[in-house]
């Protein structure tokens, strides 16, 4: 038998972290030379501070919902909802409730 050096992991995105109120939860499912996906739970009473990437996001709400501030533009996102950011664009994530969220970070 021929085994294979590919890795192959299957998972429910939703259950991959869990809401924590002390703290935005974090944890990457992808970290390559090209780009980042990572998994973030969001239920404290922490704020996201306005900031930039130098490449590309791509966020899908994968739980609850939330508001994005991208470049002075109010965007509403719910469960399967997406919004593409472009690179040095300023955001700006706004907690509306418990929310999880996938960010693809493309370079």
């Amino acid at each position: 038998m021929i085994k294979s050096e590919l890795e192959i992991r299957t998972f429910i995105i939703v259950e991959i972290l869990e809401h924590d109120t002390t703290q935005v939860a974090g944890k990457t499912i992808i970290r390559k030379t090209k780009g980042n996906v990572t998994a973030v739970s969001f239920d404290s009473d922490d704020a996201f501070t306005e900031h930039t990437e130098p490449v590309d996001v791509f966020i899908q709400v994968i739980e609850g919902h939330v508001r994005m501030l991208v470049s002075d533009n109010s965007v509403d996102l719910g469960v399967g909802q997406s919004i593409m950011i472009p690179a040095n664009a300023t955001k700006k994530i706004i907690k509306l409730n418990s929310f999880k969220i996938i960010s693809s970070m493309i370079k």
